[in-house]
């Protein structure tokens, strides 16, 4: 290191030469090292990146080139009607239980609920299960109000409360409602978030695919948002859950016949379920924990992309963090509890527990969320402030730039906004970062549930217009420190490389750190009126 260039700051400052040689003494020993190893594994955990999106998009490709679709994969063969065959009536459709967990939905609960029950199926094969765990009593008389409605035209619905709280969240409503009596008698089970709204022909088009595979215990629909259009980050929120959907979903029930369930909008065979050992709390994503034991005991998983489900995309960014933080920390943890007992299991083959551990979890739900900050947000631009560290052109520009266009192709219509979702998702990586690692760490929120806020349709006409007045909304929910932090750290950089640097990282520093400032200010999503 002896004789290497000093930053021009250096040499201009009072007292240049103790400052210089101050400078020296830290950049040598202490920055350049360690940035240089943030670099290489940062660039490491990019080209992990950079393969695993390749090779869905090559999967994907060559799924739609071969034409294997779900129906030539499986039989799935229409049930025949009652109409069709007077002897066989109505034995010949499974009993099916339709669970709608609930928690304070105040405004979405008529739909789903509505919906549910009007589900073409037999009316004496079906009995849609509500699960109230509501802590509003008005919600409660509501909702209860409304079982009865549906009740009173015929149909088979049952209103379940809780004893003893909320114990185990959603996981714990769904176990205990399959604990029921009339529970057991069936023999698949639906479920729907209180904001889905099934098609009346979900069940038809779903279930054929469970009654002539014995070896398929989910087919998982695909989500279809009502609100994308809501503001810009519903469009940003749609633009990645499209990509999850058309993407990472048909890769691993195209390859591997296993994905995560979503937790909604899918139909589970019963015995599979229980098989697996139910439902279980000890992670915030039951739903995904589920799916990989249910996959380690050696059933198969199919995913519909034709087959979709509407529902409502959180539009306030109060609800979208605390769902993102549920999202990022949940898989790291369950990564943690089941790492072993996914290699030690020997029902499943190798190559599929490779999937599961790389390319499902290592990959997919950590190194994309810590390399998106920590090598974007914070590496990079430390560069600028030691020249003496250099990023090759392939690792800052190239990678990232396929990466992106890769992620775009599941929602086209909105390609023109790619720019935006890149700078959104960068900082909301800040909290998928943290939230990873407090997942792996077992730190303090790693249990935490917050049921994510959807405004509905009702909500969403009483809430002002454009010529409306705003909203007062109190500084301190709109202000986020974390957020605002990282801002100062990029337009700081930013400023020293239009002073000093040759890179030209400045053009994307600026517009990160106005992306942060603009979050760190509460400046985004749906604002939502105080009462």
């Amino acid at each position: 290191m002896a004789g290497m260039a000093l930053p021009e700051w250096a040499t201009t400052l009072p007292g240049s030469r103790g400052d210089a040689a101050a400078w020296h003494q830290i950049t040598s020993p202490v920055a350049v090292p360690l940035l240089r190893l943030a670099v290489s594994l940062c660039l490491a955990m990019s080209v992990m990146l950079f393969a695993e999106k390749v090779y869905m998009a090559t999967v994907v490709l060559a799924a739609r080139l071969l034409g294997r679709r779900p129906e030539r994969r499986y039989r799935c063969e229409p049930i025949r009607d009652s109409d069709d065959d007077l002897e066989v009536g109505s034995a010949a459709y499974p009993m099916v239980l339709v669970q709608i967990p609930m928690y304070n939905e105040r405004e979405v609960y008529q739909l789903s609920i509505g919906a549910a029950c009007g589900l073409a199926w037999p009316a004496d094969r079906i009995i849609v299960q509500v699960l109230d765990d509501s802590t509003d009593p008005v919600v409660k008389a509501l909702v209860r109000a409304e079982c009865e409605r549906w009740a009173s035209k015929g149909v088979d619905v049952r209103y379940e409360v809780r004893d003893g709280g909320r114990r185990g969240y959603k996981a714990g409503a769904l176990r205990e409602g399959m604990r029921r009596a009339y529970a057991r008698g069936c023999d698949l089970v639906a479920i729907f978030d209180a904001d889905f709204q099934p098609e009346p022909d979900f069940l038809r088009r779903a279930v054929p695919f469970l009654l002539h595979n014995p070896d398929l215990a989910l087919v998982q629909a695909r989500w279809k948002f009502v609100n994308a259009d809501e503001c810009l980050m519903t469009r940003m929120q749609e633009m990645s859950l499209d990509y999850h959907f058309t993407v990472e979903q048909e890769v691993g029930s195209s390859t591997y016949a296993f994905f995560g369930f979503n937790g909604t909008a899918g139909v589970w065979r019963i015995s599979a379920l229980n098989e697996a050992g139910g439902w279980k709390d000890r992670t915030t994503v039951e739903d995904m924990d589920l799916a990989v034991r249910a996959s380690l005991k050696g059933w198969k998983f199919v995913f519909l992309g034709d087959l979709m489900v509407k529902n409502e995309l959180p539009s306030t960014l109060k609800a979208y963090r605390y769902q993102q933080h549920r999202w990022s920390c949940g898989p790291a943890n369950l990564f943690r509890k089941m790492l072993m007992e996914i290699v030690r299991n020997k029902k499943v083959t190798l190559w599929k527990k490779i999937h599961v551990i790389y390319n499902f979890f290592l990959v997919r739900k950590i190194i994309a969320h810590i390399v998106t900050f920590v090598f974007y947000c914070i590496v990079i631009p430390a560069t600028v402030l030691v020249p003496e560290v250099e990023i090759p052109k392939w690792g800052s520009v190239y990678i990232p730039t396929i990466i992106t266009l890769l992620n775009a192709v599941g929602t086209p219509r909105s390609v023109h906004l790619i720019v935006f979702w890149v700078l959104f998702e960068n900082v909301m990586s800040l909290h998928r970062t943290k939230a990873t690692f407090i997942g792996l760490l077992e730190a303090g929120r790693v249990n935490e549930w917050v049921v994510t806020e959807k405004l509905g349709d009702a909500l969403r006409m009483k809430m002002p217009g454009k010529g409306s007045k705003k909203p007062c909304m109190r500084i301190g929910d709109r202000l986020h420190i974390l957020e605002l932090g990282v801002a100062a750290y990029l337009f700081f950089c930013g400023c020293y490389d239009v002073t000093f640097g040759n890179n030209h990282y400045y053009i994307f520093l600026f517009l990160q750190s106005i992306a942060f400032f603009v979050v760190g200010v509460g400046y985004v999503g749906t604002f939502v009126p105080y009462s």
